[in-house]
C-alpha cells in the first residue's frame, strides 16, 4: 500500500458463477490470453468449495505474474496466500481487514455514492476502489443505482487519488468514456466470456483500452 505503477493494470478481470467453465478454467484462459489481474469472484458454493478454488487459482496467478483478488473473503485471501482482497460494502470493515491482513496486502472496496467515497477516505486504508455500476448488470445482485460516466467522474473526483476501477456492464466500447471519467482501469466480467471467446474478448478489450490512452 499504495499500489505501484507496475501494478495498476487497466483490465481487472473477474470470474464469473454460472458459465461451462469452473473458475479456474476461466481464470486459465485469462491468464493465457495475458490478463495480469485476476479476481476471483464465486459467490456460490460452500466455504470450502470457494477456499479450494481459490487455492488453485492464487498459485497459478503467481505462476504468470499476475494479482490474485480474492473477492469477499478475507480469510480466505491469507489462507490461499492471494495478493488481496475485494470487500464490498456488506464483507466487514476495511479497517479491520487491514489490521487482520497487515500492510503488505492489497485491499480493495466497493464504491456507489458520495457518502461510502468519504468513508473510503477517513478509512485510509484502500489500496483501491471499485466504483459503480456503469450501467445495468445482471452478473450482480442487489444492484445499486446506475452511476454511468458522469457518475464514475464525480465520484473519482473525491477520491483523493486512490485508484479506481469502473465496474458494472463495461464493454470494449466504453473503454474511452471510462478513461476519461480518470479511472485507471475497468472491471470486466460479462464482456470477458461473450460467445466463449474469451482470448479474443480480453486482446479487443485490451487494445480498447491502449487506443483510449492514446486519445
Amino acid at each position: 500500500m499504495p499500489l505501484e505503477h507496475r501494478q495498476l493494470h487497466p483490465l481487472m478481470c473477474l470470474t464469473q458463477d454460472g458459465l461451462a467453465e469452473t473458475h479456474l478454467e476461466q481464470a486459465t484462459r485469462l491468464l493465457i490470453a495475458g490478463a495480469r489481474w485476476i479476481q476471483v469472484r464465486m459467490k456460490r458454493g460452500t466455504p470450502q468449495e470457494r477456499l479450494t478454488m481459490a487455492g488453485m487459482i492464487a498459485p497459478l496467478c503467481r505462476q504468470y505474474g499476475a494479482i490474485c483478488i480474492v473477492n469477499d473473503s478475507v480469510d480466505i485471501a491469507i489462507a490461499v496466500n492471494a495478493h488481496g482482497v475485494h470487500l464490498g460494502k456488506t464483507d466487514g470493515l476495511w479497517s479491520a481487514a487491514r489490521k487482520e491482513m497487515g500492510r503488505e496486502m492489497i485491499i480493495g472496496g466497493t464504491i456507489n455514492n458520495e457518502a461510502d467515497a468519504r468513508r473510503a477516505i477517513r478509512a485510509n486504508c484502500l489500496d483501491y476502489v471499485g466504483i459503480g455500476p456503469w450501467r445495468f448488470t445482471t452478473t450482480k445482485e442487489n444492484l445499486s443505482p446506475v452511476l454511468g460516466p458522469t457518475g464514475v467522474a464525480t465520484l473519482v473526483a473525491q477520491l483523493d487519488g486512490i485508484p479506481v476501477w469502473a465496474i458494472g456492464g463495461i464493454t470494449a466500447a466504453d473503454l474511452p468514456e471510462v478513461r476519461a471519467s480518470g479511472a485507471v482501469g475497468a472491471a470486466v466480467t460479462s464482456a470477458l466470456y461473450r460467445d466463449g471467446r474469451v482470448q479474443d474478448n480480453f486482446h479487443e478489450l485490451n487494445a480498447a483500452w491502449k487506443q483510449a490512452m492514446k486519445t
